[in-house]
């Protein structure tokens, strides 16, 4: 006779889970009995982060920060579109998507080019170093415009070659702007950071409002209903980041969900360290301290 295993259930349900997501994609995939939530409109002078994404999705699936910026520090965020995918065909309809799953979450959106850049990968950086000089100033003309406060994009190792591309692409425009003061927050999803230093919990909530909008990239997830994987991705990022954030040995939060991040200050053409150690930051604490409000930022002074 096989021994009862009290953990049985418990897993079964994580697969109903899954299954049950998946019957919702086939009802309801896309805009289908989901009304577009309500956004407070932008306040007059509100801090700004610009989100560069690789393609359109990546500014949902890390977008765990972004969106409590926005609704906690009443942060306009911005999608900046990088490329809107190697598929020509598929264009217009992602960019389509991607307006839909911005407008979910409340994100602005803007495009260094309304088809999205060629070539962002270090490839073909080396191939026609003229098309990527075209494109760090394209960049550097879109940070110039916004002047965010923060600005996310992929770590450098983050394996796929235009996540990297990407990385390198918004660095290198960055350098071009003497000026340009704000915080840099890498972001991570093909490939894990091995020394990220905030981890960052979002609520059920929160983490169902980035499935939704995530599941109005239609034609990606009809392929791969890569969404209803999202909140186990999250899950996980809470083991991960028990230690690599809060110290090798360290108990973990008690968090369901959380993103992993590495943030640093950037001025002067390079990056600063501005965290002493990591830091874990539960859904009922404040974002104010690392993200302070305008004119009492005592980082540059």
């Amino acid at each position: 006779m096989m021994a009862k295993n009290h953990y049985r259930a418990w897993v079964e349900n994580f697969a109903t889970a899954l299954h049950t997501g998946e019957a919702i994609g086939g009802e309801a995939i896309g805009m289908a009995g989901m009304a577009v939530p309500e956004h407070p409109p932008e306040a007059a002078g509100a801090p700004k982060a610009l989100v560069f994404a690789p393609h359109p999705d990546d500014e949902v699936i890390t977008g765990g920060l972004p969106l409590r910026l926005l609704r906690e520090r009443r942060f306009a965020v911005v999608d900046v579109a990088v490329t809107l995918g190697s598929r020509v065909e598929r264009r217009t309809g992602r960019w389509r998507e991607l307006e839909a799953a911005c407008a979910y979450v409340g994100f602005g959106l803007v495009t260094p080019d309304r088809t999205g850049l060629e070539g962002i990968n270090l490839e073909a950086r080396g191939r026609d170093p003229a098309r990527w000089a075209l494109a760090v100033e394209a960049v550097a003309d879109a940070l110039a415009a916004e002047r965010p406060d923060v600005v996310f994009l992929p770590h450098a190792a983050d394996w796929n070659v235009t996540h990297v591309g990407v990385h390198h692409l918004v660095v290198e425009a960055m350098r071009r702007l003497p000026a340009l003061a704000c915080r840099v927050v890498e972001t991570e999803y093909w490939s894990a950071m091995t020394t990220p230093n905030l981890m960052v919990e979002s609520t059920p909530a929160d983490v169902a409002d980035l499935v939704a909008a995530l599941s109005l990239h239609v034609g990606e997830v009809a392929r791969n209903p890569y969404h209803l994987r999202l909140p186990a991705w999250m899950m996980d990022n809470v083991r991960r980041g028990a230690e690599l954030v809060g110290g090798q040995g360290g108990a973990a939060p008690r968090f369901a969900f959380a993103t992993l991040y590495r943030l640093r200050g950037w001025k002067e053409g390079q990056f600063h360290d501005i965290l002493k150690e990591g830091e874990s930051v539960a859904a009922a604490d404040s974002l104010e301290k690392l993200f302070p409000p305008k004119g009492e930022d005592k980082l540059w002074r």
